[in-house]
């Protein structure tokens, strides 16, 4: 805590994130938080000018010109956190989760449980060369919000399996990541030829991989068993001719009796 450590709870609207002030001035809108590594009074200056109610500076940086001194007189919360842009981006946005459901114009009830990290990404078949980008992504992401590491290693396990059949098997998916205080969810929703017998594919040691991906390391028929392996729940839906979608759900806590 910098400055005005008395202001803490005024409300903030909107989050930015940014070490360009000019952008900041630019899209910037009143009653706003600013997120920044720029630990000088310009920052502080540029908050204020944008109307701005706090700074946080990121990796613990401290001001050494008179940035505390402008934010104390402005009415300015000034603040500064170890955490890096990415760490207090993603905490943000999953500790405002809760809120959405309250700004819907027809006031629809929350879900049962909230949600909170839902995360979208894209696999390309066929692209060897970004092959597991997306579960390393994935890892990055649950580590980064404090998942149990053992959880953490069978959600990247099970989803590189599944990005990996889409790379081979599949035109493109769509990949959605998503956290609730008793479970993450990942669904892999791909366009590509579908599986025909899905019991068949499910057998270890069986699969459809060319010679040339097997001899690339891939296809060794234990993609969907070791999927099942390591999740706690493993739904597929697949149709011939327009894809597959495989849901894999893992437990953050015992299910109730």
């Amino acid at each position: 805590m910098l400055a005005r450590e008395d202001l803490l709870s005024s409300d903030i609207t909107d989050i930015y994130a940014s070490d360009l002030m000019s952008d900041v001035l630019a899209f910037g809108k009143p009653d706003s938080l600013l997120l920044t590594g720029l630990a000088s009074q310009q920052s502080v200056i540029s908050a204020h000018m944008a109307e701005f109610k706090a700074v946080v500076l990121i990796r613990g940086k401290r001001t050494k010109d008179a940035a505390e001194r402008f934010a104390r007189e402005h009415n300015i919360v000034l603040l500064s956190t170890q955490m890096d842009m990415y760490d207090c981006c993603v905490r943000i946005f999953a500790l405002t989760q809760d809120n959405h459901a309250a700004d819907l114009v027809n006031h629809n009830p929350p879900p049962a449980e909230s949600i909170l990290l839902n995360s979208q990404f894209v696999i390309e078949g066929s692209d060897f060369s970004r092959a597991g980008l997306v579960s390393t992504e994935v890892k990055s992401v649950l580590k980064k919000i404090g998942i149990d590491p053992g959880i953490v290693r069978r959600v990247a396990i099970s989803t590189y399996e599944g990005e990996m059949n889409v790379i081979m098997h599949a035109r493109r998916a769509k990949v959605r990541l998503s956290v609730t205080p008793s479970s993450v969810e990942v669904v892999l929703d791909d366009e590509g030829k579908g599986i025909p017998d899905v019991e068949q594919a499910m057998q270890e040691g069986f699969t459809t991989a060319t010679e040339e991906q097997r001899a690339m390391g891939f296809g060794s028929g234990m993609g969907l068993p070791n999927i099942k392996r390591n999740s706690d729940q493993l739904d597929i839906a697949s149709e011939v001719g327009r894809g597959t979608r495989l849901r894999m759900l893992f437990h953050l806590k015992p299910l109730s009796a």
